[in-house]
């Protein structure tokens, strides 16, 4: 192979590798991944929220919130009239805040999030994880790489992103979304026998997460708080950070 080509492969797939720690996987038919979680910039310089904000005006936070829980969109859902009253405490609060604009975000967050720990990026972690959490999730990471344990996750399509609680405490937001998501998971060891999941096999993931922002910070992003699966069939791929 002529030395040029060799450069622009080596070019290319140092691309894929670095869009794919930073965007999680696509899958063709998915929407673009932009989400207040990361303090990314558009082509004016203006944060992502900031953009949205501007290109929402036409519809009030309680609008958003009220058509979402009536009409459920794009596998987003608010559970109930409880927790429709406890986001309209919320959009009181924090003039900008977007329920549709949250669950993008949330949802994308939902992808990074697992994929980036499935490959041990603590890079990105760091980037969306509250700090105890963060820890809890870098000591799973150490404990892999101790046994020589290799971890992949795939995450194929949400199938539904639910609010099913939120609350202001401390001058803190927090919204806890139910996931249910459709994955591939292989845990190997170090001689590349396989421990738990298959590289091809299609399960279905659900987990719950809690994510906080504080509403008077000048940062826009919405760390995650709590990881937790309360259910018999909690898969157990995301480490278990309730305390409670």
């Amino acid at each position: 192979m002529p030395p040029d080509l060799i450069v622009y492969a080596l070019v290319a797939a140092g691309l894929v590798f670095w869009l794919r720690n930073v965007l999680g996987t696509r899958h063709g038919d998915e929407r673009e991944r932009h989400s207040s979680y990361m303090q990314q910039k558009n082509s004016v310089g203006k944060t992502i929220k900031e953009t949205l904000i501007v290109e929402n005006h036409d519809s009030t936070s309680k609008d958003l919130i009220t058509e979402l829980f009536k009409n459920a969109k794009d596998a987003m859902f608010i559970k109930d009239k409880t927790v429709v009253d406890s986001l309209f405490n919320i959009a009181d609060i924090d003039k900008s805040f977007n329920v549709v604009h949250f669950l993008e975000g949330a949802q994308d967050a939902f992808v990074i999030i697992v994929e980036s720990f499935a490959v041990g990026d603590c890079e990105t972690l760091k980037e969306l994880l509250d700090k105890s959490v963060y820890e809890a999730f870098e000591a799973v990471i150490s404990e892999r790489i101790e046994k020589k344990e290799s971890h992949k996750s795939e995450i194929h399509a949400i199938k539904k992103a639910e609010i099913i609680e939120a609350s202001v405490k401390d001058k803190m937001a927090y919204i806890t979304v139910s996931f249910i998501a459709e994955e591939t998971s292989v845990t190997k060891d170090k001689d590349g026998k396989i421990l738990s999941g298959h590289p091809d096999k299609v399960t279905e993931m659900r987990d719950i997460w809690v994510f906080g922002h504080e509403i008077k910070s000048r940062d826009p992003r919405w760390f995650l708080y709590e990881t937790r699966g309360d259910f018999d069939d909690d898969n157990e791929i995301i480490p278990n950070t309730n305390t409670d």
